[in-house]
Order: C-alpha cells, then structure tokens, then sequence
C-alpha cells in the first residue's frame, strides 16, 4: 500500500506544472506599501482582492456546489478556477491519481496542498499578478486564459505603463498592455468562460463593442494627476503622473449602475413599453450568467400603490436532465434577454386599467432568484437592488 502511494505521490510532481516563482519580497501587498501606499488601499477595498475561494461567498459557493454535483475533489475545483482566481498558483492541473489520494484524504502535503495552501496566492488578484506578467498571447485558442495565457517575468522585475519608471527595490519594464493597450490586459481573464458542458455563458470580448472606450475608463477612472510611487527622487521631489484609480470598480460597486442604461416609458393603446438602452461597449447584464436587470412598475391611483408588475432580465440554465442549474454545470441556456452592447430592446408591461399613474424603477442585482437560493447565498449584496434609473408617468 505505501509503495502505490509514493508512486501516485511521484506521478503529483509530473503535471504539477509551476510558474516563476515568486519573490518572498514581492508575494503580497504588505511588500508594496512602503512605495504604493496609496495604490494599495484602494485595492485593498477592491473585488480582485477577495478573489480567493475564503474571501468571496458566490465564488466559495459555486466551488461547492460543483464539487457535490460532480463528485469531484474541493482542491481539484480549486485548482481549475484557480486559473483566474489566482494565477500564481504553482499547480495548474490536477488528474486521476490525485483525486484517488484526496479521496482517501491522503493528500496533505501533496504539490497540490501546497500550492492551494501557499502565501503567494492568499490575496488572489494581487499587485504582483498584474504587474508581473511578461506577455500575453493573443494567438491561443480562446479558451486558454487568465494563468494559460500569459508569461511571467522572473521575479524582482515589474512590468508598468511608465518607460522612465525606476526604483531601487524592483527593476521596471513598460508594456503596453499596461498603456495603450490595457484591453488585452483584462482579457486575459474577463473575456469568456464555458459550463463543464461545454456551454459559452460568458462571452465579453467577442461581443465588445469598441466607441473609443477602453475597460479602465469606466472600471480604474480618468487618468488624474498624482504618484505612482511616493519615493522621491533625487531632488527630494515625487514624480507626478497620470494614474488611474485602482479600486477596479465594478458590478459590485453600486455607483456604477446609477444612468448605466438609457430609459424610455411610454404608454400604447394596450400596454406600457419600457425601452433600454445600452451606451456601454458590453451587453448587460452580462458577467458571471446569473446576473439580473430587473423592470419594476408601481401602478398608482390618488397618491397610493394599487398594483405592482416586475420583468427579470436574466439568463436561466438547465443541466443535461433539463433541470435548474447554475451556469457552470449547464449544457443549455433559456430566457436570455440582455440588452447587447450600444443597442436597445423593448419590454411591455401591462396597464391598470384604474391607474392614473406609474412609477418604472430599473435596478440591477448581482444574482437572481433561481441560482441565489440554489447556492444558498447569505451576504445581502447578492439580492441587492442598485437601482439604474426612475421615471414617473402619468397614465
């Protein structure tokens, strides 16, 4: 028995295929402060940085979920979305030996242990996942992404938007995936994801629309005046730059959806049409397939609510048997209606016939009904309503 068991354990080291390694200097935020303070706090308060499966319900969710309907390994799952969820890790695979240890429990100790286990990749999106990358390889099929498709710079040498960047800590290299093309930088992972199906439910770079936006014009900000890096150089001075913010704000952030969509009510001979239009450069709802615009109309009479009529935006998914499933167990989708990217579409209520008034209320959740009580989310941000825009109409 323990010689089967070294055998599988030396098989783990085979696929067990690692990255650069990265630098006890430069593994974790803490490292980067001294100079990027600033830059730090704000992604400190950001989702890249509660990326890892104990920082993000939905996404520790999700795991288990697909660990108990696929009877796979925890570590296993970990190790499949690690890919974008934290890039770092040393193990990018795991395989059948490795899953006839875990189920025994034998696998403490184990590359894939460590790895899933290793201090490099405890803040998941971190500084020195961005800002380590070498190059990205827009010439692999789509579905290599995040940790598949990019090359690490060998530790100690960050790569940056600033050609005359220095510092006596780090070496710095400018890349343009980081400046003129910062894009192909965020494709790397927010592009496109499949169901184990097979499914396409996230298809975000096939479907951008470029009207001279660029990701980080809404998600980092305007460039503003400030430092990059608070070290002065050799005159006592701070070197200003054009920075962007750092907080990656996104879905999450409930700013964000206030006038995001266009709207239009109007009333017809027989019902209330409610048009949405989309200035954004991607559909929405869009992301991660549960995600849900709803349209909400408080029909009114003297003052006072006399009927309510609500309309979800959002893509439903069913499993090989045809039932309900979460997005990354489907083999179909249903009932997709999001608003594709610079275009509109056009929903109808019905009226009241007693009404003389109407209130329309477009907000925006981050999960829907369906796949929220599937994984049995708890935090309230999931069935928060943010609202998009309110209008009132006289009936």
């Amino acid at each position: 028995m323990r010689w089967l068991l070294w055998i599988g354990l030396v098989s783990l080291g085979a696929y067990a295929a690692e990255v650069v390694a990265v630098g006890d200097r430069y593994k974790d935020s803490s490292k980067c402060k001294a100079c990027h303070n600033h830059i730090v706090a704000q992604w400190d308060t950001s989702w890249h940085a509660k990326s890892h499966y104990e920082s993000d319900e939905y996404f520790q969710k999700t795991i288990d979920y697909v660990v108990r309907k696929n009877h796979k390994s925890l570590n296993a799952v970990k190790v499949e979305c690690a890919t974008c969820h934290n890039p770092r890790i040393a193990v990018t695979s795991t395989n059948a030996d490795y899953e006839a240890i875990a189920a025994l429990k034998l696998d403490k100790g184990t590359a894939v242990d460590k790895a899933l286990h290793s201090d490099t990749i405890s803040e998941g999106i971190n500084c020195v996942v961005c800002h380590n990358i070498d190059q990205i390889h827009d010439n692999l099929p789509d579905n290599k992404r995040g940790i598949n498709r990019v090359t690490w710079i060998k530790s100690g040498m960050m790569s940056g938007p600033y050609a005359d960047a220095k510092s006596p800590y780090h070496k710095v290299e400018p890349r343009d995936f980081m400046d003129t093309n910062p894009n192909q930088l965020c494709f790397v992972c927010h592009a496109n994801d499949s169901s184990e199906e097979g499914l396409r439910f996230i298809n975000m770079q096939a479907e951008f629309q470029n009207n001279g936006k660029l990701c980080v014009d809404c998600h980092m900000g305007t460039r503003k005046e400030g430092v990059a890096a608070t070290l002065p150089d050799k005159n006592g001075q701070q070197h200003k730059r054009l920075i962007r913010e750092h907080g990656f704000k996104g879905a999450h952030t409930e700013t964000m959806w206030q006038g995001a969509l266009d709207v239009d009510v109007r009333k017809s001979t027989r019902s209330l049409e409610v048009t949405l239009t989309n200035p954004q450069p991607h559909a929405l709802p869009n992301g991660f397939g549960s995600r849900e615009i709803l349209i909400e109309a408080y029909y009114m009479a003297g003052g006072k609510v006399i009927k309510t009529e609500a309309l979800s935006l959002s893509t439903h998914y069913l499993n090989k048997r045809d039932k309900p499933t979460i997005p990354h167990l489907a083999a179909k989708s249903m009932n997709s209606v999001s608003i594709p990217a610079l275009g509109a579409k056009t929903f109808s209520l019905p009226l009241v016939a007693s009404a003389d008034a109407v209130s329309v209320v477009v907000s925006y959740r981050l999960v829907n009904d369906e796949v929220r009580e599937m994984l049995e989310l708890k935090d309230p941000i999931w069935s928060k309503k943010m609202m998009i825009k309110k209008l009132n109409l006289k009936l």
